[in-house]
């Protein structure tokens, strides 16, 4: 099951028994209680909803350590010690790449940055799928790691509306295959 249909099921539950807890408190709305009952029906919400923040912050650290433990975004302040480097720079409106020629099978470093305004710097598979993404803005370099899986020719595109060259603002990544294939 991919984890969208698993979140789908676990918001379905929830869902559920918050509808359960509506309807028990319509059916126990037009029943008269004694000071008693009130007290031990006061007693017990407490400790329902104790039990219910406990558990709900156990499902928020769980989800939440699932999800980030292996955060995809590598760090920026290093050098990512991949054997192919690329120099990815946008500019009004095309993109300068160095070297544009890289191997299959062998993580690629991209080095992505703007001269001049924020772009959005994606790159396309051969069969049209973006593969890997990130922003270019000026001032800041953002590294990414990618291992291309197959040989071809590769589309960058900006992503970002950068005026009214944009649509074209495409360049390519050709992606050999790698000496031991």
């Amino acid at each position: 099951m991919i984890p969208q249909d698993e979140f789908w099921m676990i918001a379905l539950a929830g869902m559920g028994l918050v509808a359960a807890g509506f309807l028990h408190v319509l059916a126990q709305a037009g029943k008269t209680a004694d000071e008693a009952e009130s007290s031990k029906s006061q007693h017990t919400a407490h400790v329902l909803r104790r039990w219910l923040f406990v558990l709900l912050l156990a499902v928020f650290i769980t989800g939440s350590w699932a999800t980030l433990h292996h955060f995809p975004i590598p760090r920026q302040n290093q050098a990512l010690e991949a054997k192919q480097v690329v120099s990815a720079s946008g500019r009004l409106w095309s993109w300068q790449i160095e070297p544009a020629t890289v191997q299959a099978h062998s993580p690629v470093e991209f080095q992505v940055t703007s001269i001049d305004v924020n772009h959005g710097f994606a790159i396309y598979s051969p069969e049209g799928r973006i593969v890997v993404q990130t922003q270019a803005m000026p001032g800041y370099t953002n590294r990414i790691l990618h291992t291309f899986d197959q040989p071809g020719t590769y589309t960058v595109r900006c992503l970002e509306y950068c005026g009214i060259g944009h649509v074209p603002m495409t360049a390519e990544i050709n992606v050999v295959a790698s000496r031991g294939d």
